[in-house]
């Protein structure tokens, strides 16, 4: 039994020491500390929680329904519930299910819509090639190898003398920045439309200064700081706005395919209807959703993302694709404010998240767990190429998320952007 498991077995050895260690770290916790809490945070204390481990019989768990799924479902020590309410929808393209909630207008769930050899196709581009061609939270701080962190790692998998130590950036002259003490302040950027987008677009957004206290790292230990990958339009993260002054990355096809594909299997005439207002930009994705701009996301089991708002791209409506690869994790939604409280939902690798609309676009979002021990099996042991990503997901889930920036027929004025 993993010791994970043993923490949800109230007379485990493990249990009783993780009861004792809590109460000694919180017997001196101000009691009125919760009542400041907005709903949305609530919830992220609830399911963050390392003990006691948090219960999940509300959150909603769709591969419950799927009986192909039975056996992820039970190999992992998580289980969520599918009695929340949800609605069960027939897909436009292709032989599968999608579901909505009703209290989240323009969320969609395709459970399962990528195939376990898209999968492994997916999280091999991830690794191999995606983080090696474009920026990456690393890029920052260290002067990384050539071939790519992942690809230097698999080389040294196969030859210990090739973990190398990867120096920061510090040492070869680069400006640094000192962290400011304190927790780290949020950054509330103005929502980008057609009306703001020349002003925005010339906005100076200087390129962040290297760390001036990271240290040097073997390659063994950098692999598991990796936290996410740009896609197409870079994202500047000090600004909380696209620096298109770096141009326009490369959509790689097989994932364009897949979001367009997500989106063309959506009814979205059960989603939404002419009596939603004037608002019908939804009648034209099948021919005008073309993802632009995106993360991959790489979560290690005790990382989090806070509640945040999307609101970067001038195209404000279009569907926001979320595809989950890995570990599962629990997600929660809510809406334009933290103080509504937020929909749990389980997602599961292979599922596809869909946010769409005026309302979802601008719903807060965020992630504040990691469930261990859920890798499913056909991410498990594969072939003997296999085995280094097998290791790797063991702790790890992936979240690629692709979004389109600009709405067709817009024509961003880039000619001025310096």
């Amino acid at each position: 039994m993993s010791s994970q498991a043993d923490l949800h077995d109230p007379n485990s050895s493990a249990y009783k020491k993780a009861r004792r260690l809590y109460h000694k770290a919180t017997k001196n916790r101000n009691p009125d500390l919760e009542l400041d809490w907005s709903p949305f945070r609530s919830a992220e204390k609830k399911y963050k929680a390392r003990f006691p481990p948090p219960d999940l019989s509300n959150v909603l768990d769709l591969a419950i329904l799927d009986p192909a799924r039975d056996d992820e479902v039970r190999q992992g020590i998580w289980r969520g519930s599918s009695a929340v309410q949800h609605r069960e929808l027939s897909a436009a393209r292709k032989s599968t299910k999608f579901y909505t909630i009703p209290q989240i207008p323009g969320l969609v769930i395709l459970p399962s819509f990528v195939s376990k050899e898209q999968q492994r196709e997916l999280i091999r581009w991830s690794l191999c090639d995606q983080a090696r061609e474009n920026e990456t939270n690393l890029d920052i701080h260290y002067s990384l190898p050539p071939q790519g962190l992942w690809n230097a790692w698999l080389e040294s998998q196969r030859d210990a003398s090739k973990d190398i130590t990867v120096q920061p950036k510090s040492i070869q002259g680069s400006p640094t920045t000192q962290e400011p003490p304190g927790p780290r302040q949020l950054v509330n950027n103005t929502p980008a439309t057609p009306d703001n987008f020349s002003a925005i677009s010339v906005t100076p957004k200087p390129p962040p200064a290297p760390s001036a206290t990271i240290k040097a790292a073997q390659l063994s230990e950098l692999l598991f700081k990796l936290r996410w990958a740009n896609i197409g339009w870079f994202y500047h993260w000090g600004a909380k706005q696209y620096d298109f002054t770096k141009g326009q990355g490369a959509i790689d096809q097989r994932l364009r395919n897949l979001c367009k594909d997500a989106v063309a299997a959506v009814d979205w005439k059960q989603i939404y209807s002419e009596a939603d207002g004037d608002w019908t930009d939804w009648t034209t994705w099948n021919e005008s959703y073309e993802p632009d701009a995106g993360i991959v996301n790489f979560y290690q089991t005790k990382d989090t993302l806070m509640a945040h708002v999307d609101r970067s791209e001038v195209c404000a409506t279009s569907p926001l694709v979320s595809i989950s690869l890995g570990n599962a994790a629990v997600f929660l939604i809510g809406g334009l404010t933290r103080d509504s409280k937020p929909v749990p939902i389980l997602l599961r690798s292979g599922d596809v998240v869909i946010m769409s609309g005026p309302e979802c676009r601008r719903a807060y979002h965020g992630v504040p767990r990691i469930l261990d021990d859920t890798l499913p099996s056909h991410l498990g042991k594969w072939d003997k190429d296999w085995e280094p990503y097998e290791a790797y997901l063991r702790t790890t889930r992936i979240n690629i998320n692709v979004r389109q920036v600009f709405p067709k027929g817009f024509q961003p004025d880039l000619v001025n952007v310096q």
